[in-house]
């Protein structure tokens, strides 16, 4: 059973601290390791990330074999039956269709002295896309990843996904075509998140790296950032639900698992009004974990890291909700979108009870790829923005530099750069002399 809990209990307080900083994510101490398999494979290129996918995917490959073939793609793609066909293609079109909308708008300006300034986008040339593998294979991560890169106008997208054992998910093959992206390595881990941010013979570097992975990946990506850039550090899932009396118990229940069933260390969270009602929708949560799928590991995220707080009204919900800043937020209460202007800190949020998280996930257009852990209170999901960069343009006339020049040689002589304000002086000396 999950946590109890009310506002009203005088250790709340300390309970509710002890929930947000739980530490949710298996803590080996990876980072040795990863630091070792980067330092390989920069030094020994394919050969090292050849060994290291024999030894952790049991997958024997050749530099000419790291890279799915067309005519491998062309097989695993027929292979998949037509309803997912059929369903991948409504995603990828929906998901397409509201990224093209995150699309900023160049600028350009003279203001009151002349100058010319503005900014202009421009995508980064080249991303890696890391697609998790085995057990979590999902082309829905594909699309997520690869459709805001080529909107974004990336001019070349390379995808790597573990094949444990040589077993390759067609779906994600199909997914890569979808969106557009025939450049798909079968390689998965450090070794691939190296590959892609320092290159090898066979794996051309990359200029970003997108998309969720294991302790290893995660560790990974936090060592190469700044030599490439990278979307974020993502943890376990999680799911907060803030609903009230009026909604089907089985139907919150559902979307708590949604997430539980991720991962052992997944969070669901129930807030209510109804204390009653939370009881209801603990109930039907052990109902349904008789008889899912995935109940060991959805039945061990809500035992250790489920919970269900009862509030006295929806704004003290809503304040508790800010603290958590969860990765998905449910509003099931008969006002969601008043609610929703109140929650501040969320990855995403689903509106009403007829709006599922699973619908985010999948086939709702918004980006699945979200803030974890609470990062929500500084950060957002993946987007068009993570593919592209503002560059500032200026342009000043000799009126313009007249104007304002001569601040920027006081403000250099203060900061003691000499040549920067013998820069301007130089040009204003010019334009004085020609007066």
């Amino acid at each position: 059973m999950p946590q109890f809990f009310s506002t009203s209990d005088a250790d709340f307080e300390a309970r509710f601290t002890a929930l947000l900083n739980a530490k949710r994510e298996d803590s080996p101490d990876v980072d040795t390791v990863v630091a070792g398999i980067i330092a390989d494979v920069r030094e020994r290129g394919d050969t090292a990330v050849i060994e290291l996918t024999s030894k952790f995917d049991r997958l024997e490959l050749t530099p000419e074999t790291l890279a799915f073939s067309a005519e491998e793609i062309e097989t695993a793609c027929s292979e998949v039956p037509d309803a997912e066909r059929t369903a991948l293609e409504l995603a990828a079109a929906r998901i397409r269709a509201y990224h093209e909308k995150q699309m900023p708008e160049d600028a350009s300006w003279t203001d009151d002295a002349g100058a010319t300034l503005g900014w202009r986008w421009t995508a980064v040339s080249a991303a890696g896309l890391y697609v998790p593998g085995g057990l979590a294979s999902y082309p829905s991560s594909v699309l997520m990843n690869a459709i805001p890169a080529k909107v974004a106008g990336v001019e070349r997208l390379a995808i790597v996904v573990p094949t444990p054992d040589g077993v390759a998910n067609p779906a994600v093959l199909l997914a890569a075509r979808i969106a557009g992206v025939n450049e798909i390595y079968r390689i998965g881990g450090a070794q691939a998140i190296a590959a892609l941010a320092y290159g090898t013979e066979a794996v051309r570097p990359v200029d970003k790296i997108t998309g969720p992975g294991n302790a290893f990946v995660a560790a990974a990506k936090r060592r190469v950032f700044g030599k490439v850039g990278i979307d974020m550090i993502a943890g376990p899932s999680e799911i907060l639900v803030i609903a009230d009396k009026d909604n089907d118990p089985d139907w919150l229940a559902l979307d708590l698992m949604s997430q539980a069933e991720h991962d052992e260390s997944a969070q669901s969270l129930l807030i209510t009004d109804d204390a009653a009602f939370g009881q209801a929708v603990a109930s039907a949560v052990e109902k349904r974990l008789q008889t899912l799928e995935r109940r060991e590991i959805a039945g061990a995220s809500w035992r250790d890291y489920g919970a269900v707080i009862t509030v006295n009204d929806m704004n003290e919900a809503a304040s508790l909700s800010n603290r958590i800043a969860p990765e998905h937020l449910e509003l099931c209460v008969a006002d969601p979108e008043a609610l929703a202007e109140k929650c501040v800190h969320a990855g995403a949020i689903f509106l009403g009870q007829w709006t599922p998280e699973a619908i985010g996930d999948y086939i709702g257009g918004p980006n699945h790829v979200l803030p974890t852990a609470r990062s929500a209170r500084f950060s957002s999901g993946l987007s068009v923005m993570d593919f592209i960069k503002r560059t500032t343009m200026a342009r000043m006339t000799p009126q313009a530099l007249r104007a304002i020049g001569p601040s920027a040689e006081v403000l250099a002589n203060s900061e003691s750069l000499e040549a920067h304000g013998l820069s301007v002086t130089a040009r204003l000396q010019q334009l004085n002399g020609s007066n």
